[in-house]
C-alpha cells in the first residue's frame, strides 16, 4: 500500500468537497473555464508562485483556496497571509487586475473563509465550501451583507416596549460589529416573537437578507411563531408582513426557493440535513425533555447536503435556545454559514458560553 503524503490526503478531501459543492475541479494542464459555471483549477500559476486552487465563476477568477495538511488545522489563521498574497497576485487570465475577494484556507477537515470586500474582513470557520452560484451572486452585489448591515437605518420606536427597543438596537449594533452570535434574554410575556418579527423585517428590508430561519423545538411553538408573522404589521408599510415576504413553516424536507422566512423544528432541520423524512409526532415534544430515542444516541455527524448548502440561510434565530442548542443539535447550527441569534427567558452558563457571552439584552 502506498503511503500518501498528508498534503495529498488534504487535497483529495478538498477535491471531493469542491465537487460536492458544485465545482468542476481541473488540473492546470487541462483548463477549460467554459466547462462549468464554477471551475476550481489546481496549482494555478500567479506571479508569486502557484496557488493551490483558483476558483473561477463564469470564467472570471473570484477566489483562492490555500490547502494545508490536516495537522495544520490550528494554524489556518497563520495561512491567511499566504492566501491573501495569492488573492492579490497577478493571474494568467485576470484581465481586470482586481484582487480576488473570496479566500479560503482548508485542511479538508477545517475550512476558514474570508470575504475581502467586507468592511473589516475577518475570517470565519465554515462547514464546507460555498457553491458557484452563491459566489457569483455575492460577486455581482455592489455591497456585501456585512456592509449592508452597517447601514441599517435607526429604529422607529413607535409601538415598541423599552425592552424590545433595547433588544433590537443592541442586536443591530452587534451585527454592525460583525459578531457571529448574539443572545437576547427577555422575560416571558415581554414579546420575544414580536421583537423577532420586527428585526427580521428590518433584516429583509434594509440588509437585503436572502433567507432567515426561525428554529423552535416543538411543532406547537412553530405554529405560534407562524401566527405572529402572519399578523405582524410593519410600522412603515400598510401591508402585512406576509404580503411582503414569503413565510414557510416546514412540514416536510422541502424548502421553497422563494421563501424568505422558514420556520422549522430543530428535529426537522436535522432530518433534512440527514436526507431523511420525519414523522410529525417527533415534533410534538421538546427533545431535550422527552424520553426520545435520539436522546440516547451520540450526536450523529451532519454531512454536506447538496440540496441544502451551508449558505441557505443568512440568519438563524433559535427560540428557547437554552434547551435546543446542545447535545445532538449543536452541529445542525454549526453547519450553516449564518449569524445566530438566541431567544430565551432563562439562559444558563452553557447558553452564555455558546453565544460567546454576547448578551445584547437582559433583564434583572
Amino acid at each position: 500500500m502506498i503511503n500518501q503524503n498528508p498534503e495529498q490526503i488534504a487535497r483529495d478531501k478538498i477535491d471531493a468537497m469542491l465537487t460536492q459543492a458544485g465545482w468542476q475541479v481541473q488540473s492546470k494542464n487541462k483548463v477549460n473555464l467554459s466547462a462549468a459555471l464554477g471551475v476550481a483549477v489546481r496549482e494555478y500559476q500567479t506571479d508569486v508562485g502557484p496557488a493551490d486552487y483558483v476558483l473561477f465563476v463564469e470564467r472570471k477568477p473570484v477566489g483562492v483556496i490555500e490547502a494545508k495538511k490536516e495537522d495544520e488545522g490550528q494554524r489556518l489563521l497563520v495561512a491567511e497571509d499566504q492566501s491573501v498574497g495569492y488573492a492579490y497576485a497577478t493571474l494568467k487570465y485576470n484581465l481586470n487586475k482586481e484582487p480576488l475577494p473570496f479566500v479560503y484556507e482548508s485542511t479538508g477537515v477545517i475550512t476558514r473563509f474570508t470575504d475581502y470586500r467586507d468592511p473589516k474582513p475577518r475570517s470565519r470557520e465554515v462547514f464546507y465550501f460555498h457553491t458557484p452560484n452563491t459566489l457569483l451572486d455575492w460577486y455581482k452585489q455592489a455591497e456585501t451583507l456585512r456592509e449592508r448591515l452597517t447601514k441599517i437605518p435607526s429604529l422607529d420606536k413607535s409601538g415598541l416596549r423599552p425592552a424590545q427597543i433595547k433588544a433590537i438596537e443592541n442586536l443591530e449594533l452587534s451585527f454592525k460589529n460583525n459578531r457571529p452570535k448574539a443572545l437576547i434574554q427577555m422575560a416571558t410575556g415581554a414579546g420575544k416573537t414580536f421583537t423577532a418579527c420586527t428585526f427580521v423585517y428590518r433584516l429583509l428590508k434594509f440588509a437585503k437578507a436572502k433567507r432567515i430561519l426561525f428554529v423552535v423545538d416543538t411543532k406547537n411553538l412553530g405554529e405560534q411563531a407562524e401566527q405572529e408573522f402572519l399578523k405582524y404589521q410593519p410600522t412603515d408599510d400598510n401591508r402585512k408582513f406576509t404580503e411582503l415576504y414569503n413565510v414557510q413553516r416546514l412540514s416536510s424536507s422541502y424548502i421553497s426557493s422563494d421563501s424568505q422566512v422558514c420556520i422549522s423544528t430543530i428535529q426537522r432541520l436535522y432530518s433534512i440535513l440527514k436526507g431523511e423524512e420525519l414523522e410529525e409526532s417527533a415534533e410534538q415534544e421538546n427533545p431535550n425533555e422527552s424520553s426520545w430515542q435520539w436522546q440516547k444516541k451520540e450526536p450523529m455527524p451532519v454531512e454536506y447536503s447538496v440540496k441544502n448548502p451551508i449558505e441557505q440561510f443568512d440568519f438563524i434565530i433559535i427560540d428557547e435556545c437554552h434547551r435546543s442548542i446542545y447535545n445532538l443539535w449543536k452541529q445542525v447550527l454549526d453547519y450553516y454559514d449564518a449569524f445566530l441569534i438566541g431567544l430565551t427567558a432563562t439562559p444558563d452558563k452553557r447558553t452564555f458560553g455558546f453565544f460567546n457571552e454576547n448578551v445584547v439584552s437582559e433583564y434583572t
